[in-house]
């Protein structure tokens, strides 16, 4: 169950919320994701026909509506609008992937492939490891996720810069990931309450998307 009274939100500060099962707010939350997901694979199927330049655009706004969600208040992590725009920032970040995505079922279909199953492997272990962890990691989820997005912001500079993006720098961001996924999934079993599925969410969503960007640039480069 989840601690009693106060509980420590997703991005540093204090927010009371509904206490529910932990199994109630996992099925919360990876509904969330799955359909977050499934918003993501519809933009990029009506993505793949976009020039560069549009989906580069569509990815910058993308990453500007996950800054909204992390520092524009409650009403952006909580409730039927923290949903909708977190369904909204997943069909951004879809359309700026869809080039992508197509290329890779044209040229490399078996990293597209290869890359989908390791982010299948890799979110299942490190969500198992996390939610069976006994120790809190509370204490990691800001830190990393500040981290993860510095990396992610080098990633873009470097994109833009040089046109490809170094395996070592892939490898980075797929290892704090995966270790972000561990500790969002240690905070719902020991913290979190139902005002913070959204949040979690989209936590996770956003790692699952940069593990499977860091493997398909991986992958590309054998």
């Amino acid at each position: 169950m989840p601690d009693q009274s106060l509980t420590t939100s997703y991005r540093g500060g204090y927010a009371y919320g509904r206490e529910i099962s932990s199994a109630q707010l996992l099925g919360q939350v990876m509904f969330l994701v799955a359909v977050a997901l499934g918003m993501a694979a519809l933009g990029t199927d009506l993505g793949k026909n976009l020039s560069v330049g549009t989906a580069r655009a569509c990815s910058f706004a993308g990453f500007g509506m996950l800054l909204v969600s992390s520092f524009g208040g409650a009403r952006f992590r909580v409730g039927p609008i923290a949903m909708g725009w977190l369904f909204a920032t997943a069909v951004a970040i879809g359309l700026g992937l869809g080039p992508v995505i197509a290329y890779f079922s044209h040229v490399d279909s078996a990293a597209l492939t290869e890359a989908a199953g390791g982010t299948a492997l890799t979110v299942a272990a490190t969500g198992s490891l996390g939610f069976a962890i006994s120790r809190d990691l509370a204490r990691w989820m800001r830190p990393l996720s500040l981290i993860v997005f510095a990396a992610c912001v080098a990633a873009i500079v470097l994109i833009l810069a040089a046109g490809t993006l170094s395996p070592l720098v892939s490898g980075g961001i797929f290892l704090l990931s995966a270790a972000l996924i561990a500790v969002d999934f240690n905070f719902l079993r020991k913290h979190g309450t139902e005002d913070d599925a959204v949040m979690l969410a989209t936590g996770i969503f956003v790692s699952i998307v940069n593990i499977f960007v860091s493997l398909l640039n991986i992958l590309s480069d054998n």
